[in-house]
């Protein structure tokens, strides 16, 4: 069964942390819950870099295949969002560390590995001290996002 998280969308920041790329060009927001991260496709595709369509592909690939189970790696998660003049709840798929490290093997196998690597250093902190720190943000306050 799919995952329904239902989560505003000022409370869903409350647990995110910056990643940023070995090279200093991609920076990403990643949201923490349930001990785990979880981003969107569009937010997968700017953490590798290529077309939302790509990761789109990838996802129905890896889940056709059986390589992962979409009920198991997927959650809706309710974010507020503006569309034209009005402010309007949307539920929004989020996808699970094994999907992006899935995604990111298919189209950038050195990028995905850095990122698990940090993704795991990540959540190893969180889950044994209950938070993360995110240093580079901690090391210069002037530019708290990036």
């Amino acid at each position: 069964m799919k995952k329904n998280i239902q989560i505003s969308k000022q409370n869903s920041f409350t647990e995110f942390m910056l990643y940023t790329a070995p090279n200093g060009k991609v920076k990403v927001e990643i949201f923490l819950r349930d001990e785990t991260v979880w981003l969107t496709q569009t937010k997968i595709a700017e953490l590798f870099n290529v077309d939302r369509s790509v990761v789109t592909k990838h996802l129905q690939n890896i889940f056709q295949e059986g390589e992962l189970d979409k009920d198991a790696t997927c959650a809706k998660i309710a974010q507020v969002q503006t569309e034209g003049l009005r402010k309007v709840t949307r539920d929004v798929e989020f996808y699970n560390l094994d999907a992006i490290i899935s995604v990111g093997y298919r189209v950038n196998y050195a990028q995905a590995t850095h990122f698990r690597i940090w993704a795991t250093q990540i959540l190893k902190e969180y889950i044994i001290k209950g938070f993360a720190m995110d240093d580079e943000r901690l090391k210069n306050p002037n530019n708290i996002f990036g």
